[in-house]
């Protein structure tokens, strides 16, 4: 992702010394985009993942590609697949529910082509699909498109790192952390790439 680090992005990031010394600790920038598939096959793992361990997920991600001769399916072929296929590959009603919306978007062409909107327009077409918020659709922006000025506020991670890395006693809500990113502008992708492995 060399595209989003430039020597220029790195020095206006380390004008703010506490992000500097994180800078410092992780080392290189290595983003590196899911861009594989198609952006219904993103957007699909993404709604399979939630609320799951990886591992579990993983297993169920594989049983549904399975269905379809290990691959994503296309829009229609979901729309297509009955609940009772999808319950035995391990996926809940909700989930189901989820899939099927999304794969109705899919198919009357709201999300092919996203890469060629701007974050917010990205945001309103993705968060329109059912059990999509905006958390998801911020990571679709940073992971799979590689936004360079994405800032993802509710994100437990980087509330921890900030929280951390700026020595405050408790965990800074949205409009602190909104404060914070105004000295990262218009690059906030990669302070929060650096946040999140700090943690680690």
């Amino acid at each position: 992702m060399t595209r989003l680090w430039t020597p220029r992005v790195h020095a206006h990031l380390r004008r703010d010394e506490k992000l500097a010394r994180v800078i410092e600790r992780v080392g290189p920038f290595k983003l590196e985009l899911r861009d594989e598939g198609s952006h219904f096959g993103a957007l699909l793992r993404s709604i399979v993942y939630q609320q799951l361990s990886g591992k579990a997920a993983a297993t169920i991600l594989g049983r549904v590609l399975a269905l379809y001769g290990d691959r994503e399916p296309r829009p229609g072929e979901l729309l297509e697949t009955s609940d009772e296929a999808l319950r035995g590959a391990g996926l809940s009603r909700q989930k189901i529910s989820y899939l099927k919306d999304l794969a109705r978007h899919a198919d009357a062409g709201a999300i092919d082509r996203l890469h060629e909107l701007d974050d917010e327009e990205i945001i309103a077409r993705v968060t329109a699909v059912k059990g999509v918020g905006m958390w998801t659709a911020q990571m679709f922006l940073v992971f799979r498109l590689g936004r360079p000025d994405v800032l993802p506020v509710l994100d437990l991670g980087i509330r921890k790192a900030i929280q951390r890395a700026y020595g405050l006693r408790k965990m800074p809500d949205a409009t602190k952390i909104e404060a914070l990113a105004s000295k990262w502008r218009p690059h906030c992708t990669v302070a929060c790439w650096y946040l999140w492995r700090s943690l680690e």
